[in-house]
């Protein structure tokens, strides 16, 4: 665990990009990408930004938990709902068409947006969550056995450790964990010892939501392929950040949530090699996802459809295709860059404030993405969450959903605070003024 360092990132520097090598970006023409953006310009296309909180001008640092979402998108949910709303798949009427001409295309856009081979190996889910239980409740019973190994790490989310420990009570699995070191990184030096033949799926974040570090996913997946193993990863805070190409990244499946990257809640996909995706079995029974019902028998249909049961959410598809597109114009280079502008930045001011510890990776390289946490010695991470509240500043404090990490830090949680491109140094400046009033409130 890390105090800040690193310099200062000035607002007329070009801040270092350090996109993980496995997702091939190129620092120089990320740095020149984020120069050309406007990003006062991108902010102010933001329209919930504009308020006040409690008689302050809100700042929010909260994106890692849900992002904000741009007049692009509010504006496409609105002009589905007002010209195109109907059912997908089933109907011949204009309204149908257009409905799935649209889901459809957005399904696209994503297996696009994520380097997929087609879009048939992109399944729309509620989220990261759901996602993983797919996998957990189909591929899992019908590729593990009682005995075999599923490893996980110490820093994943809950939503990427419950569904394989109960899935493990059901089979007889057992289930591994690669241990996080006092910085906050992977201890790749034990992996050789867990990552045997006896694991058959390989599950682990890209980019941790409590500590910010950025995992070598290219070079765990080589790991977990070489042993034989499945590899799933959880895009949930990298795929809105930064480039994410599945077939560079050689991962199996990879889940991630909408509503972290611009897109309206309750819409996800899972990215599945398609001869996996074949072979699972459904989850859900219904409507849309088979070929023929009789009395005595089912069909189904092939991936995707056969994982999609009942009506989707259209509406979210819609609004995550507009968000791809909103960040493919962007550019995710250029948003990483900018992300680890302002995590520098606000780790150098937060070291300034008594009383504070920063937790996870210290700035540099890949090691560290968009979001910083930290615990203050004069107060519980609650109670200077709600603190914070009072000036108009979105903070987030608890576990985050990682106990066992915590549990194993003897932290009750931390204050978290996670940019994305909208935020400003001013936005950093202010939320360490308020650290520093707390500070003197709690002591």
């Amino acid at each position: 665990m890390n105090n800040a360092d690193g310099a200062k990132a000035g607002g007329a520097e070009s801040p270092t990009n350090t996109v993980d090598s496995a997702n091939s970006a190129n620092s120089a023409s990320s740095a020149n990408s984020l120069n050309t953006v406007d990003w006062a310009a991108v902010r102010a296309e933001f329209p919930i930004l504009d308020q006040e909180v409690q008689g302050r001008r809100l700042v929010y640092l909260d994106s890692a938990a849900s992002s904000q979402k741009p007049r692009a998108v509010i504006d496409a949910l609105v002009r589905y709902y007002e010209h195109d709303n109907a059912n997908v798949h089933r109907g011949l009427h204009e309204l149908s068409t257009r409905a799935t001409t649209a889901y459809e295309g957005a399904r696209e856009k994503v297996a696009r947006y994520l380097g997929a081979a087609s879009a048939e190996e992109v399944v729309f889910t509620r989220g990261t969550t759901e996602g993983v239980n797919l996998v957990a409740n189909t591929w899992g019973p019908a590729n593990l056995r009682a005995g075999d190994v599923v490893l996980l790490t110490e820093m994943e989310h809950h939503s990427n450790l419950v569904p394989w420990m109960l899935l493990a009570e059901r089979l007889g699995l057992r289930l591994r964990h690669v241990p996080v070191t006092d910085e906050g990184l992977l201890d790749l030096a034990k992996l050789p010892e867990l990552l045997t033949p006896e694991v058959k799926l390989f599950a682990f974040t890209h980019i941790s939501n409590s500590l910010g570090t950025v995992n070598p996913v290219a070079q765990l997946c080589a790991a977990a392929r070489a042993v034989g193993a499945v590899t799933l990863v959880d895009a949930a805070q990298s795929v809105g950040h930064l480039p994410v190409n599945v077939q560079e990244l050689g991962c199996d499946f990879l889940v991630f949530s909408g509503h972290k990257m611009c897109a309206p809640t309750g819409i996800g996909a899972l990215y599945g090699r398609r001869a996996l995706l074949e072979a699972m079995p459904p989850w859900h029974g219904g409507g849309e996802m088979i070929n023929s019902v009789t009395f005595e028998k089912v069909t189904f249909k092939a991936p995707p459809h056969r994982f999609e049961a009942g009506t989707p959410n259209i509406a979210g598809a819609v609004g995550l295709g507009a968000a791809v597109d909103y960040l493919e114009k962007l550019g995710r280079a250029a948003i990483f860059a900018h992300d680890q502008q302002l995590v520098g930045y606000a780790m150098e001011r937060l070291a300034g404030v008594p009383g504070l510890r920063i937790i996870g990776p210290p700035r540099g390289g890949a090691q560290r993405a968009g979001l910083v946490s930290f615990v203050m010695e004069a107060a519980h991470p609650h109670d200077l969450t709600t603190f914070a509240d009072r000036y108009g500043l979105a903070l987030r404090g608890g576990h985050h959903c990682n106990q066992p990490l915590m549990r194993k830090w003897r932290l009750p949680g931390t204050t978290r605070a996670s940019f994305y491109f909208y935020n400003t140094t001013g936005e950093v400046d202010r939320m360490v003024e308020v650290l520093h009033e707390a500070h003197r409130f709690f002591r």
